[in-house]
């Protein structure tokens, strides 16, 4: 009989939740509804899984965590929550708890989550921890509750406290920043510098100054000595943005630094020595870079050691409406609005869009739309047009122009995906239906019958795509395959 115990203070609906998905006899699930009853638990009877709340009525679920690997760290401690942010996640997966899920619980998953745990507890592997103070809350466009945000979560928590180098990757205006701010947030180098350079916002020419650094005389206008950003940062991190763009001459510098923490200044010859943990970030498949003598194929495996890849906002919509209210409320903040809500039709119009500049693009038009909004709702009529290079709402669907399958795939593949299979089908689904869409011009029955599926499907397919269909040109009479 596997042992499992829910601390969490919800007294009806999650007990019976998982009461219903691990029944007896083959489990036993004792509740407790606070921290301290849940510590007296694991101190009598050890359980063999513990689900976790977060957010208990006597005390944080973080410190209840730490009680438990006090007592016994092999216990699995999955953590479960209504949090939306960053950190909760980061910390919880960082300090090494078997996974986090969020509430509502998609008891399918919960099903095949608590038996791996079972299977790691029945092996008594034990779980080794990484201790850290708590930090305050990231940036709000960390905010996201989407299984794919989760999954970022969760891969920064596991790698914050390595000291290993990080390659964030994903379209801009993803947030890549954002990451490697949290990662360093929760690094153990919190309270030591943190320092990010664009390399593609720097001229050739003085990039190397700006990180490396330069002598007195090593070029024409330098009239002093300069200590770049590595030196600057000595035990702190450094972000170089955009590496992609980097130049080939410099590469084979990071390559250096990378290896044995040494540099020389431009026009020196004094070998310096530093301590920094780099953080990469690209927007550019570094893989296909390499294969074009644009990036150093030996610096692409330095650098990939850890690749966190980040969805663009199309692939996420369902937190669209949780970015929506929160820069709401922060930009109506900033430009003096009172606008708090949103007009259900101009979600509509937000989700329907295929979003090509990402998080920075919503960002955009909703300021747009706050300097035009009066009164305390946002309507549709104060939206700017919604028009993208990449992408467009069109009368039937939101069609993307180009998609690079093979490129899909590879920018994919690293040791924290596990779905890329589902990722894969999910995409070539989003390319068939928009593409059928727009040569029927938006006859379902044509496009169905052509794909061969029913038109019911269609639209269960483009609602969990996430596409919007503002129109269908035949009448809804009955399905048919």
């Amino acid at each position: 009989m596997a042992h499992l115990l829910l601390i969490d203070d919800d007294a009806v609906h999650v007990p019976e939740q998982v009461r219903q998905t691990f029944p007896a006899p083959e489990y036993r699930v004792v509740v407790a509804d606070n921290g301290g009853a849940g510590v007296e638990h694991v101190r009598r009877a050890s359980p063999d899984v513990v689900l976790l709340d977060l957010h208990l009525p006597d005390r944080p679920g973080l410190e209840v965590y730490r009680s438990i690997r006090a007592i016994d760290a092999r216990i699995p401690v999955i953590f479960i929550t209504t949090a939306k942010t960053a950190d909760s996640a980061i910390e919880a997966v960082k300090r090494g708890a078997f996974d986090y899920l969020p509430k509502p619980l998609d008891l399918e998953q919960l099903r095949r989550v608590v038996a791996e745990a079972l299977e790691v507890a029945r092996m008594r592997v034990p779980v080794r921890i990484a201790e850290a103070p708590a930090h305050p809350d990231t940036d709000g466009a960390m905010l996201g509750a989407s299984t794919k945000m989760l999954e970022i979560y969760k891969a920064i928590g596991r790698v914050a406290a390595q000291d290993v180098t990080v390659l964030v990757t994903g379209e801009s205006g993803t947030g890549k920043e954002l990451v490697a701010r949290a990662i360093y947030q929760h690094s153990a180098r919190s309270n030591a510098p943190f320092l990010a350079l664009n390399c593609a916002a720097i001229p050739e020419n003085l990039l190397e100054s700006e990180l490396f650094g330069h002598e007195r005389g090593a070029f024409t206008g330098a009239e002093r000595r300069r200590i770049g950003k590595f030196e600057q940062c000595n035990g702190g991190t450094v972000l170089l943005d955009e590496i992609g763009d980097m130049p080939l001459t410099l590469q084979a510098k990071i390559l250096r630094l990378l290896q044995d923490q040494t540099f020389e200044r431009l026009g020196g010859n004094e070998t310096i020595r530093t301590d920094v943990r780099l953080i990469a970030s690209t927007h550019r498949d570094l893989r296909v870079r390499a294969a074009e003598d644009k990036f150093r194929p030996d610096l692409y495996y330095r650098l990939g050691v850890f690749t966190i890849h980040l969805p663009p906002l199309r692939e996420r919509v369902d937190d669209l409406p949780l970015l929506v209210h929160h820069y709401l409320r922060k930009f109506s903040a900033e430009l003096g609005r009172e606008v708090r809500e949103i007009a259900p039709d101009a979600l509509a119009r937000l989700r329907a869009y295929s979003w090509p500049g990402n998080i920075r693009e919503l960002q955009s038009v909703l300021r747009q739309a706050l300097l035009r909004a009066s009164g305390g709702v946002l309507l549709s009529a104060f939206l700017p047009e919604l028009s993208g290079v990449f992408g467009q709402t069109r009368g039937a669907a939101v069609v993307e122009q180009s998609f690079d399958l093979e490129r899909f795939i590879r920018q994919r593949l690293s040791p924290t995906t596990n779905d890329l299979a589902a990722e894969t089908h999910r995409e070539v689904d989003r390319l068939l239906m928009t593409l059928a869409l727009e040569y029927t011009n938006g006859n379902h029955r044509d496009a169905s019958r052509m794909l061969g599926i029913s038109r019911q499907t269609m639209r269960m397919r483009l609602r969990a795509l996430g596409l919007h269909v503002a129109h269908s040109v035949e009448p809804d009479d009955e399905d048919t395959p």
